[in-house]
């Protein structure tokens, strides 16, 4: 009856969508109280926990092929690793929550040129309009918080070293998503994903050993926001997303992705008071249309139904 009813077919998904949205801003609500690989590797550690009760419950099937456990750790450190490091480390240098989902929010848009040569893909007139027009609108948007920042008018102060680490998380989560397609197509969602949060949590732990104090303040928010990224993002975004592609309505939420940076956005202004102006704001429906005529035109050819899903969850 679920996967009958309307609330499935119309609600889910958007909840789904929602939930991705705030992945930005519990990195924002908790990088104040640790350094970003430091909150990234317990965030892994946690995850991994729950993920292996949830194998257990579940029954999920693992491989014991060594080269497919090498390819779902590269893929993990891609799109983990090198996109939630990069997310985190840019929100940690200043770089708003929106801004930043604007960025990674370019990843249909990338992941469309990386195809081209890597999966013998081709671009559509329409496609390469989406292209130009998403960066434009991020261009617009990005110059305009930089000249707010060079006049001293920006509530918030970043330089572009913060957006240099937003760009790594754009190019992570597009490599990661081919990289995938490629390579890990038949992998088991829960044991595959432990697998990838492993290598992650390896990774990172020995990156915030040797740059970072590793300390961590555990205050009320610190722990609200560890706990959202870990039961709601990691864990709670995964099962949802497990129901959609067992309901085949997976691809219904990658047509809603587009959403994201204004949702988020909307959720920073509100809760951390990040202006966008008009020349902004223009920008980011630019962006969001542009994201839409790549999405809408191509996903279907670029990615499997519910492929494009598999990697990019919080």
């Amino acid at each position: 009856m679920l996967k009958n009813s309307s609330f499935w077919h119309f609600s889910v998904p958007i909840i789904f969508v929602l939930l991705w949205s705030t992945g930005f801003i519990g990195a924002k609500l908790g990088l104040p109280f640790a350094e970003p690989m430091t909150f990234l590797f317990y965030r892994m550690l946690l995850t991994l926990v729950a993920l292996f009760i949830i194998a257990l419950v579940v029954k999920a099937t693992w491989t014991c092929d060594f080269k497919k456990i090498g390819h779902i750790s590269i893929s993990g450190l891609l799109v983990h690793a090198a996109y939630l490091g990069g997310l985190f480390t840019a929100i940690k240098y200043g770089l708003p929550a929106g801004l930043t989902a604007l960025i990674v929010g370019l990843q249909p848009l990338l992941t469309t040129i990386v195809a081209v040569p890597f999966l013998g893909e081709t671009v559509t007139k329409r496609q390469f309009l989406g292209l130009v027009l998403g960066l434009t609108g991020v261009a617009m948007v990005l110059g305009e918080k930089l000249y707010l920042n060079h006049l001293g008018l920006s509530t918030v102060s970043f330089g572009w070293e913060a957006v240099a680490f937003g760009v790594l998380a754009l190019i992570g989560i597009s490599l990661g998503t081919i990289y995938h397609k490629r390579y890990c197509t038949d992998m088991d969602l829960i044991s595959g994903t432990f697998i990838q949060y492993a290598a992650t949590a390896t990774v990172l732990g020995i990156a915030a050993y040797f740059t970072e104090d590793m300390q961590v303040q555990w205050t009320g928010q610190f722990i609200f926001a560890m706990t959202w990224l870990v039961l709601v993002l990691s864990i709670g975004a995964i099962i949802l997303l497990m129901l959609l592609i067992k309901r085949g309505e997976a691809s219904k939420v990658s047509s809603l992705f587009y959403l994201v940076p204004p949702l988020t956005a909307t959720e920073a202004y509100f809760l951390f008071d990040e202006k966008l102006y008009t020349v902004a704001l223009v920008g980011m429906v630019i962006t969001v249309i542009g994201v839409a005529l790549v999405i809408i035109q191509g996903n279907k050819k670029l990615l499997p139904k519910g492929q494009e899903l598999e990697n990019e969850c919080h």
